[in-house]
């Protein structure tokens, strides 16, 4: 504070003896203050503490301002630009140029009073005289050549920020003016760009770029007055033909930049650029961008189509049309209520270089910037979709010409025809029926294929495109080359013939699927029309490829509202014939059958095709594939995938039991409870019967729920086919209770994402783990885990339960001895006796035992386990007799005592 207290002395003592010396004595004086308050602020960090700073400023600039005409004044161009560099640039005894740049930088950056002094001083014109001559005159050495010094950089950031400053001031703008230095400059970056130093394009553009900002009604005036927009529009339409496509960008665009920033001022700039063929040139260096490399030039040609977008509302009037709204349309659409955000397009000529630049180039970069151009428009109002499409119709015309444009172009335009509906809630039917000759067509299939992917999120988000798409053929059309595409992959089944389709054709297959399954969901009508085309036997052989299968089983679902029966035939149909190995179309099949019994309905169709013969089947296929070492086919599938079709296969039968007298009275006489039996007896985990048990003692006695809980939620060592035996029997146990069909295990899979992406694949390790709800330390859980009941405590320890399914309980019951292994005495003699016990608990009450009675455990008892029912000395005799007990005091059965 000291110091700059002595340097305001200093100061007042100059201004008060300034008016009493000669010029050269006052400009001596002053350079002579001029490096203590350069040191001060270096010291002070920056920070000015100096009373009389406006009147410094005034003077410095005032003293630069005359050192630079004194350099220019009746010199020729080149050594004119060379005196500037000379006095700019020196430093030292000989730099007073540089000292008074550096110190009016300085001051420029303080406060607005001190920057008026500085524009009042006479800088700004005599600024622009020096970038008009560092811009237009390149001096002949290595450093103009795109390389420039440390200390000549300095320099030339110094200047600029000083213009940057005083420009985007009203007055600078003011004082430039007088210059007459504003519209050579213009117009030497339109014509002389190839030509100019290059050191100082970009900060001639920057400067340039903040006049443009800040016009003024008389600068508009001043540049109209001497043509600067037209002469600008007329040089630049001969550089479009010579000069690289980036240089001609940015020449271009600080010219349409005045136009633009000139019009919330004034028309008169836009007006002189529109009667000068301003469009026609912006369309043609749009056109020679074509081919630019990704980011070359691309800021100034960002720049260009930013400002084309502007410039569509920028008019006097709005644009009034009126347009015949195609019906039907959406519920909540309605064109008298569309509000008006002011953002409206007034003026088409810009838009129409946009659209024919669409329409005449292919380059990936340029169409996209177009088409993101269109979308930003359409976002300002809601009412420019309407007012473009229905005078200029760019989006109906650029329709006809996609399928030229390259493939990320041809997907950002469906986007923005599906937002019109998405986001406009507006059906455009004109639009639409060229989508869909496109699509018949079929001219690339990329094309196609983004086309019906477009049409298919339209079809989802409303049921009016049901009826659309059948009355105007789509559906129709979908089914026809369905039937085509069937007929090939029957022909080729089995084969790998070279003319199978495979990439985006395929993909296509899959969407019009896909489009089909969308077009009939709800729609009992079209899903008529699929079954009166003679689809169903077609539809139905795209079953076989995964990639179909979705698409195809929301078909065939669709198809059982209207007959049961026919998609209970088809489904069961090809249940049986599948090979054993083709496990992923089993379960694919099967989760369809599920969610189809959902309804009641349905029940009895699964009956009379043979469902439950059937789903048995399943089981009887995959004898011995849950051995310890599985043979032949079953060494290359997981356990868990074998494990995920028994529960999916018994889900089924539960959910075709659930609630219907008629299949649970012909599944209990026709003895598919003992098929049942014997068929999950077979798959290999069970020991097969006969092995004779040897009693033996064990310290604790676990209950059912514990050994669940033992088996899969703790550290405890199980062998591999106990486990799959007690996920069996838990099945079984949720089949007992009616409740099998409600619980998921498994986690759902995508069929569309091929084979690899299945957790089971790894068959090894798939065998030595099994899905479990929750995970406990030293527990090692499969990809494939997705959840288990909750707590064991609350769900597996079974209370007094209503037993929906008896005859499951004599599976459990003919499944008992088979627990039995001799390597594995004491565990199977402790699982059985559990499992006993678990029975005994399902009994409790007088109504479970008479429905067991009539479901016939009692002799299921003596028949499954004679050896255990008749040896007292048996490990299972007393806990069976005691179940026998029980049940013996509802009711004895006559042919059970004879």
């Amino acid at each position: 504070s000291l110091q700059w207290e002595t340097l305001g002395k200093q100061f007042l003592e100059y201004e008060q003896v300034a008016p009493f010396l000669i010029p050269e004595d006052q400009q001596r004086r002053l350079l002579e203050f001029l490096p203590l308050f350069l040191k001060a602020w270096e010291q002070s960090a920056g920070v000015i503490v100096f009373p009389n700073i406006q009147l410094l400023a005034s003077e410095v600039s005032k003293l630069l301002t005359k050192e630079i005409k004194r350099n220019l004044d009746g010199k020729p161009a080149e050594e004119a630009r060379l005196a500037l560099e000379q006095l700019l640039h020196q430093k030292g005894e000989a730099g007073d140029g540089h000292l008074l740049l550096k110190l009016v930088y300085l001051l420029s950056q303080t406060d607005s009073r001190t920057m008026w002094n500085i524009i009042g001083s006479g800088l700004p014109a005599a600024l622009m005289q020096c970038l008009y001559l560092f811009f237009t005159v390149p001096l002949k050495k290595t450093s103009d050549d795109g390389e420039t010094s440390e200390d000549d950089a300095q320099t030339q950031e110094m200047l600029v920020k000083i213009m940057l400053n005083m420009y985007k001031e009203e007055q600078g703008i003011e004082e430039l003016l007088a210059a007459d230095k504003l519209q050579s400059l213009i117009i030497a970056a339109a014509s002389l760009w190839d030509q100019c130093s290059h050191s100082w394009k970009v900060p001639t553009g920057r400067v340039l770029r903040t006049i443009s900002k800040a016009q003024t009604k008389n600068s508009i005036v001043y540049l109209q007055a001497v043509d600067c927009i037209k002469i600008a529009v007329q040089n630049l339409f001969s550089l479009a033909d010579t000069l690289p496509a980036c240089d001609v960008c940015e020449a271009a665009s600080i010219v349409l930049r005045f136009v633009k920033d000139s019009y919330p001022v004034s028309s008169a700039l836009l007006t002189e650029f529109e009667n000068n063929d301003g469009y026609q040139l912006l369309l043609k260096i749009l056109l020679r961008c074509e081919g630019l490399q990704q980011n070359e030039g691309d800021p100034y040609l960002d720049e260009i189509l930013d400002m084309l977008t502007c410039l569509t509302t920028c008019g006097k009037t709005e644009l009034k049309v009126s347009g015949n709204i195609v019906h039907p349309q959406l519920p909540h659409f309605d064109f008298e209520r569309t509000q008006s955000s002011g953002m409206t397009v007034k003026n088409l000529q810009p838009f129409q270089v946009l659209q024919s630049t669409f329409q005449k180039s292919n380059d990936q970069h340029l169409c996209g910037r177009i088409l993101a151009a269109i979308g930003t428009i359409w976002a300002w109002d809601r009412v420019n979709f309407f007012l473009l499409e229905w005078t200029l119709q760019p989006i109906n015309q650029f329709t006809d010409i996609i399928h030229f444009k390259p493939h990320p172009v041809q997907v950002q335009f469906f986007r923005l025809v599906e937002s019109i509906v998405l986001d406009l809630s507006y059906v455009p039917h004109e639009i639409l029926k060229k989508v869909q000759y496109l699509i018949k067509e079929n001219i690339a299939p990329f094309c196609t294929l983004t086309a019906l992917q477009c049409l298919l999120s339209m079809t989802q988000k409303d049921l009016l495109f049901s009826d659309i798409f059948r009355d105007s053929g789509l559906l129709g059309l979908l089914l026809a080359l369905l039937r085509k595409e069937a007929k090939i992959l029957r022909k080729s089944a089995g084969t790998h013939l070279p003319g199978l389709k495979e990439g985006p054709e395929k993909e296509l297959n899959v969407v019009m699927l896909k489009m089909v399954a969308a077009l009939t969901a709800r729609s009992v009508r079209n899903t008529v029309v699929l079954k009166d085309y003679g689809m169903v036997p077609y539809i139905k052989i795209f079953l076989d490829d995964e990639c179909y299968r979705s698409a195809t089983l929301s078909i065939l679902e669709q198809l059982s509202v209207i007959n049961y029966e026919e998609y209970m035939s088809i489904i069961i149909g090809a249940l049986c014939s599948s090979t054993q190995w083709e496990l992923h179309l089993k379960l694919d099949l099967l989760k369809s059958l599920l969610r189809i019994l959902e309804s009641p309905k349905s029940h009895s169709a699964f009956r009379t095709c043979s469902g439950f013969n059937g789903l048995l089947s399943l089981l009887s296929d995959m004898e011995g594939a849950l051995q310890d070492s599985p043979s032949g086919q079953w060494t290359a599938v997981g356990q868990n995938c074998v494990l995920e079709l028994v529960f999916y296969t018994l889900q089924g039968i539960t959910a075709a039991l659930h609630l219907d007298p008629v299949n649970s009275n012909f599944f209990q006489r026709n003895g598919l409870f003992e098929k049942m039996a014997d068929d999950l007896g077979s798959l290999g985990c069970f020991c097969t019967q006969g092995e004779r048990q040897i009693p033996v003692s064990f310290e604790k006695k676990r209950t059912f729920a514990e050994f669940l809980d033992a088996a899969f939620c703790s550290s405890e060592p199980f062998p591999v086919w106990l486990k799959n035996c007690i996920w069996i029997l838990n099945f079984l146990d949720h089949m007992v209770k009616g409740t099998l069909h409600q619980e998921s295990y498994f986690k759902e899979r995508n069929p569309e994402m091929g084979e690899e992406s299945r957790d089971d694949q790894e068959a090894p390790q798939a065998q030595e783990e099994h899905p479990v709800a929750f995970k406990m330390p030293g527990n090692k859980l499969p990809a494939s885990a997705y959840m288990l009941w909750g707590n064991p405590e609350e769900k597996l320890e079974m209370r007094d339960c209503t037993i929906v399914h008896p005859g499951a309980v004599c599976v459990m019951v003919r499944l008992l001895p088979r627990l039995y292994k001799e390597g594995h005495a004491q565990l199977s003699q402790e699982i059985q006796g559990a499992l006993v016990d678990h029975i005994q608990t399902l009994v409790k009450s007088e109504k479970s035992r008479q429905v067991m009675c009539e479901s016939g455990l009692l002799s299921t008892i003596i028949t499954s386990c004679p050896d255990a029912f008749c040896n007292e000395s048996h490990p299972l005799h007393l806990p069976l007799t005691r179940v026998f007990e029980k049940l013996a005091s509802q009711a004895i059965e006559p042919h059970v005592l004879r």
